[in-house]
């Protein structure tokens, strides 16, 4: 009955008419932005971070509430009509539901999504609930060892996520690792690698960096693509009302959806894509249609929704009650909070339960504003994509500028800011995961404290982060996460190689 309770207070908190206009704010402009080709809500949230710097903590959260699961519907939206998935969970979305968009289904294709996303996303946010608090017990017996062989596994398991190797996503972690490095030492106040610049003193903003990789770094490797063949849109015909057939094929995937996608999504190693790719084989592998398959399938569209939204629930489990961020919007949004001085974790829900209570109740409400304004406001989507490309990017870029002046009006901040920039376009073009780099920077100074913490209280000997059986099984999963890829790719190449003696012989 506390959960009740408290989840309560919350939707009294996140009803207050300030609170309305905050989330009414953040899904419109979520959706607007996360709507936009190539753009997708890890980008959007990068992008509106600025917006909300002035603005109180709850009022701020809830507007990012608003513009992460805003950007999750935008999303969906840009698979179904233009084939275009702003981030690697919509690719399932992009392959039905494009091919349902060229069929002149793209209305019943986007209803499924947004009302699959509303069904998901309501059922995992109740499933966060319940899930935090006793997680959140769990948390409280920590020490600090235990705290860094958390942070070492989420380092390794999110390195090993992004990317099309594990040794690129770990050289972006230590990239994002030595950035953290920037700034006074806590310990002892010495200056470090600030270079006698006394904008350095307080470290790197976590904003400006998230905006510059994904923001300004995807503009400019669009420009740096020079021209292209623009964007086919295809026209929504026939009615967005879904027929009483296609309820009768998307309500079981909707629910199969959440129950696969918000598990994977809080899991220290989990992915959207994972979940969704999960999904959309168990649809083909149940659906009484299965030649429908690569051709429109409306259950093809219908899962991988849901499992994408109830894994964009899932990851807030960790990032709420642990302060880790297993996904690349997961880690702005940590941004989000350390901008006000919040660090999420078990104290959090101690020491400001009527915020973190407040935002769990705002993705309730952010869900259902979404589903009534998605389905009436197609049309408007449809004609924001049809912004040229150069407007588009152009206004990304102005919008970035301006957002990191106004929260940090300085010529060394914009220097940072393209700097990064270029960092990000670099990394892009030869392929290194961008999500490492803002993870290094954010987890990298909290792991510091808890080893430095650690080895104060065993007084220098080593082995106390090794002491704890909590800390031994983490370092183990950490292991695994690692060398499983590995051995599965030298047995897949192994037993290549036999195919071809094989065939050879």
């Amino acid at each position: 009955m506390d959960t009740f309770s408290l989840l309560a207070d919350g939707l009294m908190t996140a009803m207050q008419p300030m609170s309305l206009v905050y989330a009414l704010i953040g899904v419109l402009l979520g959706t607007a932005v996360g709507v936009l080709p190539g753009i997708g809500p890890a980008l959007t949230v990068a992008l509106l971070l600025p917006v909300t710097y002035k603005l109180d903590p709850a009022g701020s959260l809830i507007m990012f509430a608003g513009i992460y699961y805003g950007g999750m519907y935008g999303g969906s939206t840009t698979s179904i009509l233009l084939n275009t998935p702003g981030e690697s969970a919509s690719i399932i979305t992009a392959l039905e539901g494009n091919k349902m968009a060229r069929a002149g289904r793209g209305g019943p294709a986007l209803a499924t999504a947004a009302i699959g996303s509303f069904v998901a996303g309501l059922i995992a946010t109740i499933g966060l609930a319940f899930l935090a608090p006793t997680v959140v017990k769990l948390a409280i017996g920590f020490g600090p060892a235990d705290y860094f062989a958390l942070m070492v596994l989420a380092f390794v398991t999110v390195s090993a996520a992004f990317g099309s190797s594990a040794l690129m996503g770990l050289t972006s972690l230590f990239v994002g690792l030595s950035l953290g490095l920037v700034g006074i030492d806590l310990q002892t106040g010495q200056a470090r690698l600030s270079f006698g610049i006394p904008d350095f003193l307080d470290g790197i903003e976590v904003t400006t960096l998230a905006v510059a990789l994904f923001a300004i770094g995807e503009a400019l490797t669009i420009a740096a693509a020079g021209a292209r063949a623009p964007d086919k849109i295809e026209p929504v015909r026939g009615s967005v009302w879904m027929t009483a057939s296609d309820w009768a094929r998307s309500w079981k995937p909707w629910l199969r959806g959440t129950v696969i996608g918000f598990p994977i999504g809080a899991m220290p190693a989990g992915g959207a894509e994972i979940g969704t790719f999960l999904s959309y084989a168990a649809e083909k592998r149940l659906s009484k249609h299965p030649e429908e398959f690569g051709n429109g399938a409306i259950e093809g569209v219908a899962g991988p929704e849901a499992a994408n939204n109830a894994s964009a629930a899932g990851t807030l489990v960790p990032l709420l009650t642990l302060g880790l961020p297993t996904s690349a919007t997961a880690a702005i949004m940590l941004a989000g909070f350390q901008q006000f001085g919040l660090q999420p974790g078990p104290l959090l829900f101690a020491t400001r339960p009527e915020l973190v209570w407040g935002l769990i109740a705002s993705l309730l409400i952010a869900n259902l504003m979404l589903l009534v304004l998605n389905l009436p406001l197609v049309g408007l989507w449809v004609r924001l994509l049809a912004i040229p490309r150069p407007w588009l990017y152009a206004g990304i870029l102005t919008f970035s500028t301006l957002g990191t002046i106004g929260a940090n009006p300085s010529p060394v901040e914009l220097a940072v800011l393209l700097a990064f920039g270029l960092l990000g376009y670099g990394m892009r073009r030869f392929g290194y995961p961008i999500a490492p780099v803002v993870i290094g920077l954010i987890l990298g100074p909290l792991a510091e404290q808890q080893l430095r913490r650690a080895l104060a209280i065993s007084q220098g000997d080593p082995l106390v982060l090794v002491s704890s059986p909590l800390a031994i099984t983490l370092y183990l999963i950490a292991a695994a996460a690692v060398l499983l890829p590995m051995l599965m790719r030298l047995r897949g190449r192994g037993d290549v190689l036999r195919q071809i003696a094989s065939d050879e012989d």
